[in-house]
């Protein structure tokens, strides 16, 4: 008889599936809006497990503070402002509404006063494309484009650590722990490389499924692998005009 799937062991939640709470230093948000502008100095700088970008901690005035993604450039003791007033600036935070377009912008607000939920990876931003009465236009990290309020607010410049992916892992060590940060487990093996007792892509003579890998959504935890609830899968096909 085999063991429970990894998806199986996973749902149950224990400490080999669940992410580090050790080393966590805050959740990247924007204070809570006020009227005019927010001065303050850029006090920290800290590297935070499991994000790939560096974490800085503004201080503004009235004792407010927020943790945020360092943007390229952002440095200790840096001046920082808050607020429609903020000038065009790396590191101020605006709302999109007053920024001007072609502007590279990053931790942007979906919905005003969400904290920022656009563009925080390392590396990532989005670019303000276009204005209208109530709505901007931002092209997002995956080159789409997305309305968001005028009043939602974003950060000027691109998160720092963007050549963090094109360093190599030289030990399987060093991706361990790098996935171990994140809840993750490494190293993990494909379904059709198991025995037919492992899992539903397991065995045969070659490494194929042998089956569909679609599956319902009411399909039991022991079937329940590959793509979920699939509305397509595959390659597309091309209707001919004409």
């Amino acid at each position: 008889m085999g063991k429970k799937l990894r998806v199986q062991r996973r749902g149950r939640g224990t400490p080999t599936f669940r992410a580090r709470k050790t080393g966590k230093i805050a959740t990247i948000k924007y204070p809570s809006p006020v009227a005019g502008s927010l001065d303050g100095f850029v006090k920290d700088l800290r590297h935070e497990p499991g994000r790939g970008a560096p974490l800085i901690y503004v201080e503004l005035e009235g004792g407010v503070g927020y943790y945020a993604a360092a943007p390229e450039g952002v440095h200790i003791d840096q001046p920082v402002s808050v607020g429609p007033d903020a000038p065009l600036r790396v590191g101020n935070v605006l709302p999109v509404g007053f920024i001007p377009e072609s502007t590279m912008v990053c931790n942007v607000e979906l919905r005003p006063g969400d904290g920022g939920r656009i563009a925080r990876s390392s590396g990532s931003f989005a670019i303000v494309v276009s204005h209208s009465a109530d709505k901007t236009v931002l092209k997002l990290p995956s080159k789409r484009n997305v309305q968001v309020s005028n009043d939602c607010r974003a950060t000027i410049g691109v998160v720092s650590g963007g050549g963090r992916r094109e360093k190599p892992f030289m030990k399987a060590g060093e991706k361990h722990h790098k996935k171990r940060a994140k809840g993750q487990v490494y190293p993990v093996t494909k379904g059709i490389k198991m025995t037919a007792a492992s899992h539903p892509h397991g065995g045969g003579r070659h490494r194929r499924p042998g089956s569909s890998t679609t599956v319902s959504r009411n399909a039991p935890p022991g079937a329940k692998v590959g793509l979920i609830a699939a509305r397509n899968s595959g390659r597309k096909k091309r209707q001919r005009r004409g």
